[in-house]
């Protein structure tokens, strides 16, 4: 549990870093119009400070760096397994190939995000790619839950049900994957329909969905009515149904596992079980709820026109969202055994053909308890280690 200590350490580093920040006080980044330059924006010393500090230009671009640096060949490699090294496609392994195709989507537009932190949250590519980061961060992180949902219902029908045709039915698990993705695709649209990037006054930069532009100070409402009740649906709905599905999920996993402890193979499956459970919470603690809650908040506060609000924690909770690129993959590692053998042999450079062929010969050998080695029939002793 060293790793769930780190993300912990991290989380509470990330309070204190905004706290400081805004010396003990957050403020919304709200920029009104200037009005001696229509075309910029103003807002105050508060918001200006936070986008110079260290939190935003040294801590949120190193997150994203690791991010970066782990998500990318873990996810590569998840795809490579599921594509080219497991040869019996059943709907687990459906659900977390198309987890793994939404985080790598998502990590390759990290250079991006990173460049523009440590360029002092200048954004230097345009409108048009501020709004692909935007829906491409947003559609991992809801794309996630979803598929999560579907692994988790999937795992414990396995295990409830194992006589059941349900449970190998791919057709299904394809069919849902593809709603998601239309799904996903749709209520991203809206992130398009408005723009994300700011030009400053003070300090001379531009901003892409950091600061939130309000043009009439006595109705902000009307400025973002649009995000807030796309945040308040996203959250409320996509985010919450399937966070209970998952909840409900794991109860009657455990369940179902208990009424097997007669089974030889129950306490491996129930530790895997809560091996499994524990990288979910995880995630979900570190990187979904906490955000979500303070999407659900920040634009809560922000259409009755309430500027303390704890802005810097709101993307701080936000930057650590991005983590679930690099948890995804121990979601794959526990659920499979298989994926598991496929990772092992891949790094070890171990071709399809290869891997099958010492399956065959060690099918042919007995196992010996004693020796801890397999025995040929001519009483050849060989190594259980590759």
């Amino acid at each position: 549990m060293d790793y769930t200590r780190l993300l912990s350490l991290l989380l509470v580093f990330c309070w204190f870093c905004a706290s400081d920040a805004l010396s003990g006080k957050g403020r919304g980044f709200v920029g009104f119009k200037d009005p001696e330059d229509s075309g910029r924006y103003i807002v105050d010393q508060a918001a200006s400070d936070t986008l110079k500090s260290r939190l935003t230009t040294v801590f949120y671009p190193i997150i994203y760096i690791i991010v970066f640096v782990v998500g990318l060949p873990a996810n590569g490699m998840a795809i490579w397994v599921f594509l080219f090294r497991t040869k019996k496609k059943h709907p687990s392994s459906i659900y977390m190939a198309n987890l793994a195709l939404v985080d790598l989507l998502f990590v390759i537009w990290m250079p991006l995000k990173i460049d523009y932190h440590f360029s002092g949250n200048n954004w230097s590519y345009g409108e048009p790619l501020c709004k692909v980061l935007v829906s491409f961060f947003y559609g991992n992180m809801y794309c996630s839950v979803l598929f999560i949902a579907c692994l988790s219902v999937q795992r414990y029908w396995v295990v409830a049900h194992p006589l059941s045709q349900q449970r190998k039915n791919n057709k299904l698990a394809i069919g849902i994957c593809v709603a998601i993705w239309a799904f996903i695709w749709l209520t991203t649209i809206p992130l398009y329909l408005y723009d994300h990037t700011a030009k400053l006054k003070d300090p001379n930069i531009t901003t892409c969905h950091d600061v939130n532009m309000i043009n009439d100070p006595i109705n902000p409402f009307a400025s973002v009515q649009l995000p807030y009740y796309y945040f308040i649906f996203m959250g409320m709905v996509v985010f919450l149904v399937p966070c209970v599905v998952i909840i409900v999920a794991y109860v009657l996993l455990l369940r179902a596992l208990g009424n097997t402890m007669e089974n030889s193979n129950a306490s491996k499956n129930r530790r895997k079980a809560v091996v499994l459970i524990v990288v979910v919470l995880v995630t979900f603690v570190v990187c979904f709820i906490p955000s979500n809650i303070m999407l659900v908040l920040h634009y809560s506060l922000l259409k009755d026109g309430e500027v303390d609000n704890g802005y810097s924690f709101y993307t701080s909770t936000l930057c650590l969202a991005s983590l679930n690129s690099c948890l995804d993959p121990f979601i794959y590692y526990y659920v499979s055994e298989e994926f598991r053998e496929h990772v092992k042999n891949t790094l070890l450079c171990r071709s399809s053909r290869t891997v099958e062929r010492m399956r065959v010969s060690f099918s042919s050998m007995k196992y010996s308890s004693k020796n801890k080695s397999y025995m040929s029939n001519t009483g050849t002793t060989q190594s259980s280690t590759c």
